[in-house]
């Protein structure tokens, strides 16, 4: 009985266990938009960095010459108005309205956190809002200080940070992305399990040392220098893990 060809004779079958092209191409696109996403950030960086200098280096008004004033450190007096909690998907914000006794109607001001300021006030305390280029960045109770969510420097600190994080995790992807297709080239299929979890437990140890760095210092030199020699260690250490691998499976 005669078979009819198969419509596809140069097609074959792809052997068990080899690298699919799906996971090739899955993960060159997923290291080029993270790479692309922290790309983005470290473009926005030097102006958030700028602010943060020139945020640090600013003087109190009261010492500040006529000049600066728009650019010192302001302290006015205020009242508690009210209080309040919000929660959207798991976030806890903490609000506080205050009056500043001015031609100005009430204000409202983010909290960072359940700090020992808004945990105690209610409404009626005096309190003293530090405010920098119009931004209300601490209110002090007595000798107690809390900072805002929109103090200056932080979001500096964050895209920093998460720039460094993407950009670390955007590269093992794309690194990967080459060692699933030299595999495929080579049609290698023992892929052991013990290789993927060193290299992600890498990839996070290498991503948290920069984190690490960039949340404990404002030193930009610093932050990339602690990061290099973070990710220079793990991955030579890695290197020598995974070539004893290979040593054991010729073995």
């Amino acid at each position: 009985m005669n078979q009819s060809p198969s419509p596809h004779p140069h097609q074959h079958p792809q052997s068990p266990g080899l690298p699919s092209l799906k996971g090739v191409i899955f993960a060159s696109v997923v290291g080029s938009v993270l790479v692309l996403a922290a790309a983005v950030l470290f473009a926005l960086l030097p102006g958030a960095l700028s602010e943060a200098r020139d945020f640090r280096a600013a003087r109190p008004c009261s010492e500040a010459s006529a000049p600066e004033k728009g650019d010192c450190l302001a302290e006015w007096p205020a009242t508690v108005v009210s209080t309040e909690t919000g929660r959207s998907n798991k976030t806890v914000t903490n609000w506080v309205t205050l009056d500043g006794e001015a031609e100005e109607p009430p204000f409202r001001v983010r909290m960072r956190g359940r700090g020992p300021v808004w945990e105690k006030l209610t409404p009626g305390d005096r309190v003293t809002v530090l405010s920098w280029r119009d931004v209300v960045w601490a209110v002090q109770a007595g000798e107690l200080r809390q900072d805002t969510i929109d103090e200056p420097g932080r979001h500096a600190t964050v895209r920093l940070a998460v720039g460094l994080a993407l950009l670390i995790v955007g590269t093992v992807f794309l690194r990967g992305a080459g060692w699933l297709h030299r595999r495929r080239a080579i049609r290698a299929t023992d892929t052991p399990t013990a290789q993927v979890v060193v290299v992600m437990v890498a990839t996070l140890l290498a991503s948290g040392i920069a984190v690490t760095a960039a949340v404990a210092t404002d030193a930009l030199w610093l932050v990339l220098l602690v990061g290099a020699a973070g990710c220079a260690t793990v991955w030579t250490a890695t290197a020598l893990l995974l070539r004893g691998f290979a040593r054991r499976q010729e073995a």
